[in-house]
């Protein structure tokens, strides 16, 4: 057990033949409880110190492991918002592609049976031509027959005719 400032004050020592001065000794006795309460008060501040900074060292302790699981649960938090990122791009892409296949697709029908349209129309202009040409060629023939000849004085003379009975 240390000493303490009261046990070396109350110290007494046994006397000699010969022994030390008491006055002497007691004002020495006196110093070192003065130094010995000094070292005392030193030590009690240092520890209260010591306590402070121990506990301001937890608290940072706590803080930087705080941070450090915040920094891991953002790093993951990151890392799964890149994931889920890069899936949906994934999932527009594929579905931009279907629509894009779907579109040219329509597009691609829609030109074929545009083109089948166009030929069927060209077919049926060459229909129409050939019976239009058939058909003029027909009243071509129909004209240079005699006949008109025949019809054309007959419509002459009826006419001649007329015009006398109107005079």
């Amino acid at each position: 057990m240390p000493l303490t400032p009261l046990d070396i004050h109350n110290k007494e020592f046994s006397r000699r033949l010969r022994g030390y001065d008491e006055d002497e000794v007691n004002e020495f006795l006196d110093q070192v409880i003065k130094d010995y309460e000094s070292v005392i008060r030193e030590n009690k501040e240092l520890h209260n110190q010591m306590m402070t900074l121990q506990e301001r060292l937890d608290h940072f302790l706590n803080i930087e492991e705080t941070l450090s699981k915040t920094i891991i649960v953002a790093q993951e938090a990151a890392d799964e918002v890149k994931n889920n990122a890069k899936k949906e791009a994934q999932l527009i892409i594929k579905e931009s592609e279907k629509n894009a296949d779907r579109i040219i697709d329509e597009s691609l029908s829609k030109s074929r049976k545009i083109a089948m349209e166009v030929e069927e129309l060209k077919k049926q202009a060459s229909i129409y031509r050939t019976r239009f040409r058939t058909l003029v060629e027909a009243q071509l023939e129909l004209l240079s027959q005699d006949g008109w000849d025949a019809l054309e004085s007959a419509g002459q003379a009826r006419n001649a005719r007329e015009a006398n009975e109107v005079y």
